[in-house]
């Protein structure tokens, strides 16, 4: 991302300290940002083989991540059970998804929406900056909606193997720590709808070797491990059904606003979906007025939207940081469970995807394909990559929302820096293929030098504002 250039030093981000302390592992301490780093467990090397069957996995949520997981853990020979409460679920989200997740994930392109090639950044004051001059032909964001991503993943895994049921999560019974190296089994409480109960379900159990977590930012399955609170923001979201004269404005273009209007600490933003707009913005410091902060992001696309008609109205929390603990015994969150959002841009699709990808194939390969039984030592090699491979771009973004999202100036800097061809050449490449581009040494020279001018001048106007509304 922009940012990556001039923060490239930053490699953690901040964490809560854990709300439980007497679920502190005995080899950490109360302080530490990476508690799992402090110790090594090597019990997987001598992991029991399972007799006359194969290690048991429940996945608990089935958007991006737990679709991603289920579909890995059945592929690798696992008995995999995912386990959604609503099939139909339409998150407000944006649904920008970046085109490296288009072939990492096999994604057939009839259910990306649009492929936005321009887009527009539009400042407090209205200053307008076009964005993708330098993205190459084949290249593109896709837009999609989320009640089609989710239910083409999860019947993908259904494909592979992986038992899909329409149920409600409510607890677990966790295996005492005295037992965790054994085959002592987590017993999951769920309500089943399969249309022969009614709307209340039938209550069941289930027995399984081990657990995923990517049941969200609400997550059960990370209150069942302690796995500590974090910041969260909210986003709201309304579908709205424009008049096709206007929709050829949105066929290959999204737009971004940012002003204390739409929101203290986030974006507006309007997205192309198949027929439709998604335009939403979110907050974490003032969720009591993300109404007024809507309502605000509508009336600055008004022209754009003149004539649209609400046709869904969506508002969900979205996490601003990995919780505290995210493994504990044969437990893993991802997704948002775990906390996989970025700030400054509110991403989170791929990264669900990626990290319940990462935390599956380190079962399948800690159980040889299920043949064994796995342990947390096991679940810990997800983090291990999980962290070395994202915790830069995470932080980096963090950098940046603290840095240009904090005044009105400073989103003006932002956006005028956002004008910048080689600013837009790096941000493209880093976030289309999630690797941190490499830059031009003179080239960042520049962009610092103009950075510290764009802060300047954000600083010296901001000085101006406030003596003029003394």
């Amino acid at each position: 991302m922009t940012s990556s250039i001039v923060f490239k030093s930053f490699t953690a981000l901040r964490h809560s300290s854990l709300e439980h302390p007497k679920l502190i592992h005995p080899h950490t301490t109360p302080n530490s940002p990476f508690p799992y780093r402090r110790f090594r467990i090597t019990a997987s090397k001598s992991s029991p083989k399972l007799q006359n069957r194969n290690l048991r996995v429940a996945v608990i949520g089935g958007g991006p991540a737990g679709g991603a997981a289920a579909e890995t853990l059945a592929k690798g020979g696992i008995e995999t059970y995912l386990i959604e409460r609503k099939m139909d679920n339409c998150k407000p989200c944006g649904g920008a998804i970046p085109l490296c997740m288009v072939g990492e994930f096999d994604l057939p392109l009839d259910i990306i929406d649009r492929r936005v090639t321009k887009m527009k950044m539009i400042s407090p004051s209205n200053v307008a900056v076009d964005i993708g001059k330098t993205l190459k032909p084949h290249e593109y964001i896709g837009m999609v909606r989320r009640e089609v991503l989710d239910a083409y993943l999860r019947e993908r895994a259904s494909e592979n193997g992986a038992k899909v049921i329409n149920g409600l999560f409510l607890k677990m019974d966790i295996p005492t720590r005295g037992n965790e190296n054994i085959k002592t089994p987590y017993v999951l409480h769920y309500t089943e709808y399969d249309g022969k109960k009614g709307a209340t379900g039938e209550k069941k159990t289930l027995e399984v070797d081990a657990v995923i977590g990517a049941d969200g930012a609400n997550s059960r399955v990370a209150k069942s491990i302690d796995a500590g609170d974090y910041e969260y923001a909210i986003a709201f979201q309304e579908r709205i059904k424009i008049p096709n004269d206007k929709m050829v404005y949105y066929e290959d273009l999204a737009e971004m606003y940012v002003g204390d209007d739409v929101s203290p600490d986030f974006y507006g933003w309007v997205f192309p979906k198949c027929d439709h707009v998604a335009v939403g913005t979110g907050t974490v410091t003032h969720k009591g007025d993300i109404k007024k902060f809507q309502a605000a992001t509508r009336n600055r696309a008004r022209d754009k939207i003149l004539g649209g008609k609400i046709i869904r109205v969506e508002a969900h929390p979205i996490p601003e940081h990995p919780r505290p603990r995210r493994v504990l015994g044969r437990v893993a969150l991802v997704g948002d469970a775990a906390g996989y959002v970025t700030k400054c841009s509110g991403e989170g699709i791929y990264f669900a995807a990626k990290s319940g990808r990462m935390c599956a194939e380190a079962i399948v390969e800690g159980s040889e394909n299920g043949k064994k039984m796995v342990d947390e030592s096991d679940l810990r090699k997800y983090l291990e990559k999980w962290d070395k491979t994202y915790w830069p771009t995470y932080k980096v973004l963090d950098v940046l929302q603290k840095v240009f999202y904090r005044s009105n100036p400073a989103r003006e800097a932002f956006v005028e820096m956002c004008a910048d061809e080689y600013v837009q050449k790096m941000t493209f490449d880093s976030y289309l293929y999630k690797k941190v581009a490499p830059g031009n040494p003179l080239e960042d020279l520049k962009l610092a030098v103009n950075t510290i001018g764009s802060l300047v001048r954000a600083s010296a106007l901001r000085r101006e504002m406030e003596k003029l509304s003394v």
